[in-house]
């Protein structure tokens, strides 16, 4: 998986799924992450060998500043970290995937549940989209299922 996150407001950006990464595949992964006027202005990635010649060529045609980290202490990298072991502990462990194509569409039902309906303890238990406060008295609480049943989401409806 090469996630693209945004340390913002912890969004992920983009990401993409595949068995064989190539320097060539993260480019064209970066480049569909951003537009050219949105590029990051610094870019933290780890020194693996998919980000070699054709990914650093990307980089340094958006005018963003790699940042490399060190070899081998994932501290460094604590946010993407958090995100990866978050998406296997709370989707991965509990789901069969049977292709990429279907890794792709069990990520992507995570990620927007993960945008709009789980609560971050970083953000102060608000969501990476924020989301307006429910008053008491708009109705009784529903649950609506999300990522296939796995997680759910209460809101208020009224009667």
């Amino acid at each position: 998986m090469f996630p693209v996150l945004a340390h913002d407001r912890w969004r992920m950006v983009h990401f993409a799924v595949t068995q064989h990464p190539t320097a060539k595949w993260t480019a064209q992964q970066l480049r569909e992450s951003f537009a050219w006027d949105t590029a990051p202005r610094y870019l933290l990635r780890d020194r693996a060998r998919v980000f070699w010649e054709d990914f650093v060529a990307q980089v340094k045609a958006m005018g963003t500043q790699q940042v490399h980290s060190a070899p081998r202490p994932p501290w460094q990298r604590a946010h993407v970290e958090r995100v990866i072991g978050t998406l296997r502990r709370e989707c991965l462990d509990h789901l069969i995937v049977f292709n990429e194509r279907c890794l792709y569409r069990h990520l992507q039902n995570f990620v927007n549940y993960d945008h709009r309906s789980r609560t971050h303890l970083a953000l102060e238990k608000d969501r990476p989209e924020p989301r307006p406060v429910q008053q008491p008295d708009a109705g009784r609480i529903i649950a609506i299922p999300e990522v296939g049943g796995l997680h759910h989401r209460d809101e208020r409806r009224a009667a």
